[in-house]
């Protein structure tokens, strides 16, 4: 039997439903109307305003974690591990076209500041993340510490500086990623240029556009001269079909900086990312000049960077 300890509980229950198949089960939700969704699997189950009810059967609850014990037939235990990322069963990758459709109609809410940051500085400085990195992030609010849990919260901004996204990491070993409720994935965390620029640098993760920040930093570069953007979520193409529109974070960027002419791709050394990497250039290289950089050795940049730092035998 699986065992969960009580962080990965407490974890698990930070879910809801909507944002749980956002996240990981885009195409199993069908919108009824502006606020109400449906999933494809059982019709009679509603999910609005932060609570689901399965009218056939009687039952419901307002967490994922109520859904996969209720309706999916899970044990508790394999519940939590399935929410919390060390499930294993497999989960599919978030769509290209189906994040450009769902986004929530939830009131945007950031996570409750916690009054210190060093559960998130500890944390990323040992994903080899560069102090001075992490230090520019905390102090123009792209991050903070969230409590009680003292996950990482990255922060993506409107063109009025308002904040609009926010992804949400765990700094403990249960591996928790969720977004805060009401995110608008069109404003995705990112960090902007220093001065004019026409090149945008994207990445799949914040983990992932730090770590590149860190080895521009490394390698005497400086790394805020150009737009730097990651995207809500990994993305994939779905098999045997066309896509329409690039991811809804990038296209938003392009139509705030029109004179970007330069996109290099920092996605993951995977099939997902090297997909992604074709289905993008496919949609956009009419437009722009693209580059694709996959990580030269590890799945993805930060890995890469792990491996730099390792290789040299310095500190993170």
């Amino acid at each position: 039997m699986s065992y969960v300890n009580k962080e990965q509980i407490e974890q698990a229950k930070q879910w809801d439903l909507l944002t749980y198949l956002q996240m990981y089960e885009p195409t199993e939700l069908i919108r009824c109307s502006r606020n109400v969704f449906s999933t494809r699997t059982h019709d009679s189950l509603k999910i609005s305003n932060g609570k689901w009810f399965w009218w056939s059967r009687g039952i419901g609850g307002r967490s994922a974690l109520d859904y996969l014990i209720k309706v999916r037939g899970l044990s508790f235990p394999e519940a939590v591990l399935e929410i919390t990322g060390q499930s294993s069963i497999d989960r599919p990758y978030m769509d290209i076209q189906h994040d450009t459709i769902f986004s929530s109609n939830k009131e945007f809410e950031l996570p409750e500041r916690n009054d210190s940051s060093q559960r998130v500085i500890a944390y990323l400085s040992k994903r080899g993340i560069h102090r001075s990195v992490i230090d520019f992030c905390l102090e123009s609010g792209r991050l903070y510490e969230s409590r009680p849990y003292h996950n990482a919260v990255f922060v993506g901004f409107d063109l009025q500086g308002v904040p609009r996204y926010a992804a949400i990491r765990g700094t403990s070993t249960t591996r928790y990623m969720g977004e805060a409720s009401g995110s608008d994935k069109r404003y995705s965390f990112s960090i902007a240029a220093q001065k004019n620029s026409q090149a945008l640098h994207l990445f799949e993760s914040a983990i992932d556009l730090l770590s590149y920040c860190t080895m521009e930093r490394l390698s005497g570069a400086d790394w805020n001269q150009a737009h730097l953007l990651s995207l809500a979520g990994i993305y994939k193409p779905s098999l045997g079909k066309v896509q329409a529109a690039s991811p809804a974070a990038l296209t938003q960027y392009l139509k705030a900086c029109p004179e970007i002419n330069l996109l290099v791709l920092h996605l993951d050394n995977d099939e997902p990312g090297r997909a992604a990497a074709l289905d993008i250039k496919r949609l956009l290289s009419s437009q722009l000049s693209i580059s694709n950089e996959p990580p030269r050795y590890g799945k993805d940049v930060n890995e890469m960077l792990l491996t730099y730092l390792n290789q040299r035998g310095q500190s993170r």
